[in-house]
């Protein structure tokens, strides 16, 4: 066997191992991406649930105790204290007792943020939908799990 054999054999050993390693870690990071798919919806599943029992617990629990909640046409909320205070604001001023995320996308790596793109509805104590509109969550892993880190959101209507 001569030398050209010889590294073309090495060359080709070394081109599966990093095409099997490249595969191995693609799949980890699409079940990653899965597992944070699957947290996010249930979050936005029971996150209006916070406000159809007047319960702010349900709706704190949806952050990371350094996240930033921006509004529209409001300054950012930032850290642990935001989401009681855009809960009460939400609840008490605009009176919000319902609504609806619609998920567009969720992309990233699934392992420490990931981004979701939505829109979403808001509904009043007569299940009147109030106001709508486009959200951006950044999402970040906590070792409490899936939590909001950064929700910017606008809405549709001229008010």
């Amino acid at each position: 066997m001569n030398i050209k054999n010889i590294l073309s054999i090495a060359a080709l050993v070394t081109t599966l191992f990093t095409s099997r390693n490249c595969l191995a870690q693609e799949r980890r990071s699409n079940t990653s991406l899965e597992e944070a798919k699957k947290a996010i919806a249930e979050s936005n599943r029971i996150y209006f649930e916070a406000f159809a029992r007047n319960d702010s617990s349900i709706f704190i629990n949806r952050y990371a105790k350094d996240c930033w909640i921006m509004p529209p046409n409001a300054p950012a909320l930032r850290n642990a204290d935001a989401p009681l205070q855009f809960f009460k604001t939400a609840y008490y001023k605009f009176g919000l007792r319902n609504g609806k995320f619609i998920t567009l996308d969720v992309f990233g790596d699934g392992k420490e943020y990931v981004t979701e793109i939505g829109l979403w509805q808001s509904f009043d104590a007569h299940h009147k939908m109030f106001d709508n509109g486009k959200f951006l969550v950044l999402w970040k892993k906590t070792p409490d799990g899936w939590k909001m880190f950064r929700d910017s959101f606008s809405s549709d209507n001229n008010k």
